[in-house]
């Protein structure tokens, strides 16, 4: 049993303090997994808080198939699916403090992403196309496998091996393009 589904284990036999060692261990990088489906900091803020609400108040069961950190973000990517639905419905309204935004973006990479080769990477994946993004940022930076990026992604194993081939190719492309060479970058 991993750290994640003991901490939940305790929230729900009514440890309180669990649900904030849990919010710590997963906040930050469930912000840039939503981010990549967001694009905007703030909502990607918003759905990682409605996901752990979501934990505190409806206290979904986890059957343990899987880590808990591959469970966590397919709630994530539950809630970040139905509010874009929403989102869809709604008039878009252009972003006016997008300097602010991007300032916030730089914070959090800067307190997830400590190398100077992760930035490097980070940087050139936020130019792939977002399923790219997705499933490099899952097996390389959350460091799930493929069966577990494929079951947040819900898509199969296989195909997750298949987008992260062609993933870690377009990304290759983008840097060699921006000239990084290096091989330790891939």
């Amino acid at each position: 049993m991993d750290k994640g589904h003991e901490s939940y284990r305790r929230f729900l036999e009514g440890d309180n303090n669990a649900l904030g060692e849990l919010i710590e261990d997963y906040r930050d990088g469930l912000i840039l997994f939503l981010l990549s489906y967001t694009s905007d900091v703030s909502a990607a803020e918003g759905l990682a808080e409605d996901t752990f609400v979501k934990l505190a108040v409806k206290r979904p069961r986890n059957s343990g198939k899987s880590s808990f950190k591959t469970w966590l973000y397919t709630i994530g990517r539950n809630i970040a699916i139905d509010f874009l639905r929403k989102r869809r419905r709604e008039k878009l309204v252009p972003l006016e403090n997008a300097a602010e935004l991007a300032s916030e973006l730089e914070s959090l990479e800067n307190a997830c992403i400590r190398s100077e080769r992760k930035r490097i990477v980070h940087r050139a994946m936020e130019k792939l196309e977002p399923r790219h993004y997705r499933v490099l940022w899952l097996r390389y930076f959350d460091d799930m496998t493929s069966r577990e990026a494929a079951k947040v992604m819900g898509i199969s194993t296989h195909a997750a091996e298949a987008l992260a081939s062609r993933a870690r190719s377009a990304l290759r492309t983008l840097l060699e393009k921006e000239g990084y060479t290096d091989e330790n970058l891939f």
